[in-house]
């Protein structure tokens, strides 16, 4: 299988594929019918395969509805809507968008972005009384229409989104991804987490985020079951969305499920009403603290994952029960094959620390137009993640840090996932991100942020003397800084690189 148009014809034609709140649900059979009708659409205004979609729309249905039809017939490019005019100008001209689209009456700067380009409007107009997810398009008056194209839906090979790397230390990169990558990776998340017709998933993540896209939506898609669509991540609202949703499921970034955890004893009669089969974490790594936590709260197994965008979300899972789920690792290879590469690029053997690397279906070939960064990237046809970690006697993955991200303090490398791990031993401590700060003689020192429990105290120097009595002295944190919250990226997940600059810290 390896287009969306074969992996979306499981689902059951009278079964609901998309929910939101205070909707009617669409079918399975109209979610097909409506890609169908929107591909013919997007033809008949000159927009074929191969052509690239920008999409810039609020979480919710449409959205997800929106890229599923992109994706199977055009190259597909979700935005974040909160980006600023110079954001899409840059991503707009470095994806060299033919189209836009944006919901009708949009206010986004995307809109004068794409006109000053020249790339047309499409608006989204979601019709009186429609269920959730239906959509039409239609050009904006000033959009200038294109002779039509023959398009119909995509082949494997066809890039099927493509979506930009962070950008945290360079230039954002852009990740092409075809149908088969995505098809691939939809089809491992199903597996792994078993996902059927009778499940129903709650999704919180943002949309325009790999996690999201994938986990989120294609996967239970794919399964032939429902996503039910939120307005993205609240966690004031989230209890009642369950209620509502009745889910089955639910995917996360530890930040999130951190802020549910916060609110869930007061809606423990909400979590009795709803059992979860189980609860997903991605994106970065989760406290085997939160772990337990969640667990015991929601009295379902927690499954850890590892992904990225270059490997169209998943690459490792830690597998549903009875198997063996080990808290602190990522799982079992859960799609490509994962091995272990020392600097030279020699493979490792197991229980060897050293970069992450991975080959399969759904990794991509390559970052488009950047030959130096692929150069940096593959070596012998696996792809260098850029990853530290350890796969053990058993064949658990366990993260050790971000190559990128490891603190080197005048030559002693510090892993920060350590630090925090110890401190989220502290019974004071709720949240917690390690770092590393400038430093005139070593070069780097540790640092962390701190999210305390609600009505707990505790001083910095408490704080590091609790560290410094379970890890070496150059280990312990030299600023704590304490903070209502931890910051975070637009997808909700930690950014230890460049926290120090963002925080005035050396």
């Amino acid at each position: 299988m390896t287009t969306l148009h074969e992996l979306l014809a499981r689902g059951g034609d009278a079964a609901i594929a998309l929910g939101a709140p205070g909707r009617s649900g669409l079918t399975h059979g109209a979610l097909r019918v409506l890609i169908a009708s929107t591909l013919a659409r997007l033809n008949a205004l000159g927009i074929g395969r191969g052509d690239r979609v920008a999409i810039v729309l609020d979480n919710g249905p449409e959205m997800a509805a929106c890229f599923v039809a992109c994706a199977c017939g055009v190259s597909s490019a979700p935005l974040n809507p909160a980006y600023r005019e110079d954001e899409f100008d840059f991503y707009l001209s470095d994806l060299r968008a033919k189209a836009l689209i944006v919901a009708r009456g949009s206010t986004s700067p995307a809109v004068a972005v794409a006109e000053r380009h020249g790339v047309r409007v499409l608006e989204l107009v979601v019709p009186d009384g429609t269920p959730a997810g239906a959509f039409v398009l239609e050009p904006r008056e000033a959009s200038r229409a294109g002779p039509a194209v023959q398009g119909g839906m995509a082949e494997g090979a066809d890039i099927s989104m493509l979506l930009h790397t962070s950008g945290t230390t360079s230039r954002p990169k852009i990740v092409p991804l075809t149908q088969a990558n995505l098809a691939a990776s939809a089809t491992h998340i199903r597996d792994t987490l078993r996902l059927a017709p009778g499940d129903r998933g709650l999704n919180i993540m943002p949309l325009f985020h790999i996690h999201g896209l994938i986990a989120g939506v294609l996967a239970p898609l794919a399964a032939g079951s429902q996503v039910f669509c939120t307005p993205g991540f609240n966690a004031l609202k989230f209890f009642a969305w369950m209620e509502e949703a009745a889910p089955t499921w639910y995917t996360a970034v530890p930040t999130m499920h951190q802020a549910i955890l916060s609110r869930a004893g007061k809606n423990a009669d909400v979590i009795a009403r709803h059992r979860l089969r189980f609860l997903r974490s991605s994106s970065s790594s989760i406290p085997p603290q939160v772990i337990r936590e969640l667990e015991e709260t929601f009295c379902a197994p927690l499954i850890e994952s590892y992904g990225m965008t270059e490997a169209a979300h998943q690459m490792a899972s830690n597998p549903l029960p009875p198997a063996v789920r080990k808290p602190g690792s990522v799982g079992l290879a859960a799609g490509p094959e994962i091995a272990i590469m020392d600097e030279q690029g020699g493979l490792l053997p197991r229980g060897a620390v050293g970069e992450i690397v991975i080959r399969g279906p759904n990794v991509t070939s390559g970052y488009e137009n950047n030959p130096k960064a692929n150069a940096e990237a593959f070596v012998g046809g696996w792809f260098r993640t850029g990853d530290q970690g350890v796969i053990d006697a058993d064949g658990y993955l366990s993260l050790t840090g971000r190559l990128k991200e490891i603190i080197n303090r005048g030559g002693e490398k510090i892993s920060p996932r350590e630090v925090d791990e110890i401190l989220m031993d502290h019974p004071a401590v709720a949240q917690v991100v390690c770092f590393g700060m400038p430093h005139p003689k070593l070069g780097e020192e540790v640092a962390a942020v701190v999210v305390l429990r609600e009505g707990a105290a505790v001083t910095e120097r408490e704080l590091q003397a609790f560290v410094g009595g379970r890890a070496a002295d150059f280990k312990v944190p030299r600023r704590i800084l304490f903070m209502d919250e931890i910051p975070k990226g637009a997808t909700g997940k930690l950014q230890r690189i460049g926290l120090a600059a963002r925080l005035g810290l050396g």
